[in-house]
């Protein structure tokens, strides 16, 4: 099965919380920690102002990535790399 059958064949099936991901990032040595990051959050706007905040870090040299959920159409769509999904 090929990684996007994957994640469609898991849509609806989820287990809340963030305990898993803080135990794993911890026993990688937290290397979230080493990149600068912004957390866009609220109720409406924020895939509108995160892609804003994206193109203007990107116009000023930055290497940047970006990550909206949930997706529009596909999964591919959630990861962006200097604009580019």
């Amino acid at each position: 099965m090929d990684s996007l059958a994957w994640l469609y064949a898991r849509q609806g099936v989820a287990v809340l919380g963030l305990e898993r991901i803080r135990v794993l990032l911890e026993r990688l040595g937290n290397p979230q920690e080493a990149y600068p990051m912004a957390l866009v959050g609220g109720t409406n706007g924020k895939g509108t102002t995160a892609r804003a905040l994206a193109a203007v870090l990107q116009e000023t040299g930055l290497k940047v990535g970006l990550y909206t959920s949930p997706h529009l159409v596909e999964f591919r769509e959630r990861v962006a790399i200097q604009g580019k999904p």
